[in-house]
């Protein structure tokens, strides 16, 4: 086990930590906590935007020095500049010591970081099958190779990689800080991405819970439990399934299974056939993921990584949410002008939610009290304060003026983003979901029944009789329209969205945990509608699995907040009589205990059996493959990215008149294992580049590099010219996949490497040989 890396990377985040601190208190000085356990995600945006802009002219030690300098220089001035040295004379006049819950916050990291090491350490591989670890590690590989940014397609050699990948780039920053290899990095950066993730829901919850003095380290605790811990109803299920009497419990199984992805077998079986995979695929044709599995499953994958960063959006959004109408100067305009700052760093890292940061802003003012147009005229908002237009249009107005003023945040974070995503975000566009390809009802709640359920109940106890009636009404008609539009969805977060904008104009006790409430449900809501279509996934399958995960962590922090404040125990307000403090109590261990089995069985199953801990991200091939290992550190050894000639992760492709069947290999080892592991760039790799690219450009390059291993020599020499080959590589795939190689009649290919699995030839100076 490694474990002086792991100090190593804990000393660095701990530094960053540090330095993102000031930062987060400037940003957030009118939070509670002014921005606890939110300081490494503001630190790592501040550098990772720098080393992505400086990158671009030059990539490497400059541009992450430059990124360490201006984190620095920003750390600085922001913790002696006139306000922040004004905020600290008032904290230490009112006895106020900010240094334990930044302690707590820390610890939270330090815990949070040890579980995920401990969870890679033990299966480290990044394995080609039930996942993207291909992917992941074989970007993490070309920008470790790479000289400037964009770097080179591994699968795509000679074009820029078409594919978000600010986290990759973060990861191979940090690790040139450190001087760690990729192959540890990759599970490091796992672990810190989880921690931070985990450590921003305790900060960003407990802020929210104190801002009207709840509890804020439970709150904070049970967001970091939802977030990190917890699962959807699935697993939960079964069990239940299991305990019903065999007449019911067959007909019960036959329901869920006629709605889900999931035989009624299956269902049946309780948790005899338990599998971590199985709770992640509940509705056909999509991926439900939740963090604990994405983790446990350990992409270094970009709807991850992106989550830090989409709860940094939440906490800026509620900084708007809570500043005064009347501070409208530095404070107010400094956390609307960091929106686009890190929308445009978030589409680098993941483009899906790069439209939430901006989503969470509109509600921010759309549901806060305050004037939306203060944040860009305080005429405008000076002549709205003098009118009196009755209730409806003073409502529509304060709507216009929240999108407005998000508009212009979109507009600035789109030009920010520009570079970015019209390089490698283009080619895709919305399409209406049919009602034949909805979600059911069953697979709905089974996903988001536990959260669901605490919003509900912590809404209705925040509305008065009155005011629910008039929801009743839109509740009832949501009813009609799930029956007569198949819109199952209407009824799951139809409630949300009507109760909690109602809780919002109400002078009852909800705040901003209310505004991500109904943030998710917004989510939720619109992939029933839309979807993008593309061809990296088949229909929505994307659409909902970037945007799922992106509703658990802002439902995770909600729920954080909700159910302490719903149960109100000490630290919030008192409970008349005992039977409903116990009726309170009871949901929260209900929804506690739902969401629990999962993870015990899950990390239970995983920690089975003798191991030899390491977070040697490579250490399978030597095992698994060990013909192949000494020709792929053979690629690995060359200095730069040469373009490497292999067969495609691909089926054969016959002629341009038919489409490749579905690729039965891209997800198996034969899949571009030398790319992939090395970052040295293939002509043509894994099959998702028909996603990235196009069919055709893609399958061009298929048929190419066919040719160059069929063809005649003449054909041969014409590929590897085209595409400035400079070794071509024969293993065990291309002799599945064309036979006997050999390259008679070709000249100028010199064997390098050579052993019974894989022979690696130079090119020379291809010509026809004579």
């Amino acid at each position: 086990m490694e474990y002086g890396l792991v100090l190593r990377w804990l000393v660095l985040y701990g530094v960053l930590g540090a330095l993102g601190r000031p930062i987060a208190a400037r940003l957030f000085a009118t939070l509670p906590g002014r921005g606890i356990g939110i300081g490494l995600p503001t630190a790592l945006v501040v550098f990772g935007t720098a080393v992505y802009w400086v990158g671009h002219l030059t990539f490497g030690p400059l541009a992450v020095a430059a990124g360490a300098v201006a984190l620095l220089a920003l750390a600085l001035l922001t913790a002696f500049d006139r306000d922040a040295l004004a905020d600290r004379r008032l904290e230490l006049a009112d006895g106020v010591r900010p240094g334990r819950p930044a302690a707590e916050a820390a610890v939270v990291f330090v815990v949070a970081f040890a579980f995920l090491i401990a969870v890679r350490a033990v299966d480290p591989a990044v394995y080609p099958l039930g996942g993207e670890k291909f992917l992941d590690f074989g970007l993490l590989q070309s920008l470790d190779r790479a000289t400037r940014l964009p770097p080179e397609d591994m699968w795509f050699a000679g074009d820029p990689v078409a594919y978000y990948y600010g986290g990759h780039l973060l990861t191979a920053a940090l690790a040139d800080l450190t001087g760690t290899a990729p192959r540890y990095a990759y599970n490091l950066s796992l672990a810190g991405f989880y921690a931070t993730l985990v450590t921003a829901a305790y900060g960003l919850a407990g802020a929210i819970a104190r801002d009207r003095a709840g509890s804020w380290r439970l709150a904070g605790l049970s967001a970091a439990f939802f977030v990190g811990i917890a699962s959807n109803l699935v697993t939960v299920s079964r069990l239940v399934v299991s305990t019903l009497p065999a007449s019911l419990r067959r007909t019960v199984a036959g329901v869920v299974a006629s709605r889900t992805r999931y035989s009624a077998d299956s269902v049946l079986s309780g948790v005899d056939t338990f599998s971590y995979w199985t709770a992640s695929r509940v509705i056909p044709g999509t991926i439900n993921e939740f963090p604990l599995f994405a983790w446990l499953n350990g992409d270094l994958h970009a709807h991850m990584m992106g989550t830090p960063f989409l709860l940094l959006g939440a906490a800026l959004a509620f900084a708007l949410y809570r500043t005064p109408a009347a501070d409208v100067g530095r404070r107010r305009r400094l956390a609307f002008l960091a929106v686009p700052i890190l929308a445009g760093f978030q589409a680098v890292v993941d483009t899906w939610s790069f439209p939430s940061v901006f989503g969470l802003c509109f509600l921010a003012l759309a549901l806060g009290p305050a004037e939306p147009w203060a944040v860009l005229s305080t005429r405008v908002a000076r002549w709205r304060g003098g009118r009196d237009p009755g209730a409806l249009t003073a409502e529509l107005e304060h709507l216009a003026g929240a999108l407005a003023v998000t508009a212009v945040a979109g507009l600035l974070g789109a030009l920010l983003a520009s570079p970015f995503l019209l390089g490698a975000a283009g080619g895709r566009e919305i399409a209406i979901l049919s009602a034949a390809e909805r979600s059911s009802l069953p697979a709905l709640l089974l996903v988001h029944g536990g959260f669901v359920a605490v919003f509900l109940a912590y809404l209705l106890d925040r509305l008065s009789v009155d005011r629910v009636l008039a929801p009743l009404v839109g509740l009832g008609a949501l009813g009609v329209l799930a029956l007569t539009a198949n819109l199952a969805v209407a009824l799951v977060v139809g409630p949300l969205l009507i109760f909690g904008w109602a809780a919002c104009r109400t002078d009852r006790p909800v705040g901003f945990e209310t505004a991500l409430i109904v943030a998710g449900a917004g989510l939720v809501a619109i992939v029933e509608l839309v979807y993008v279509r593309e061809l990296a996934g088949p229909l929505r399958m994307n659409t909902v699995f970037k945007t799922y995960a992106q509703v658990w962590v802002l439902w995770g922090v909600a729920a954080g907040v909700a159910l302490p404040a719903f149960v109100r125990w000490p630290g919030g307000v008192s409970v008349p009589g005992s039977r409903t403090r116990w009726l309170r109590a009871g949901l929260a261990v209900a929804v506690v205990l739902a969401t629990v089995p999962y993870a015990g069985l899950a990390l239970s199953a995983h920690f089975e059996g003798p191991t030899d801990p390491s977070l040697d991200a490579t250490r399978f091939v030597e095992r698994d493959h060990p013909d192949e290992a000494p020709a792929i550190a053979y690629v690995d050894g060359l200095s730069g990215q040469p373009t490497l000639l292999s067969a495609p992760a691909t089926s054969r492709y016959p002629g341009p008149e038919r489409d490749p069947p579905a690729p039965p290999g891209m997800y198996s080892w034969d899949a571009s294992p030398a790319a992939s592991l090395t970052g040295v760039p293939t002509v043509a790799g894994w099959h998702h580049e028909v996603g990235y690219r196009g069919r055709e450009p893609y399958l061009r390059r298929v048929r190419a590099v066919d040719a160059a291993y069929t063809g005649s020599p003449e054909r041969t020499v014409a590929v590897i010219e085209r595409y400035g080959v400079d070794y071509v590589w024969v293993g065990p795939a291309e002799r599945a996949r064309y036979g006997s190689v050999d390259f008679a009649g070709v000249s100028g290919l010199t064997p390098v490497f050579e052993n019974e699995a894989v022979t690696i030839y130079r090119v020379d100076d291809p010509r026809v040989a004579q």
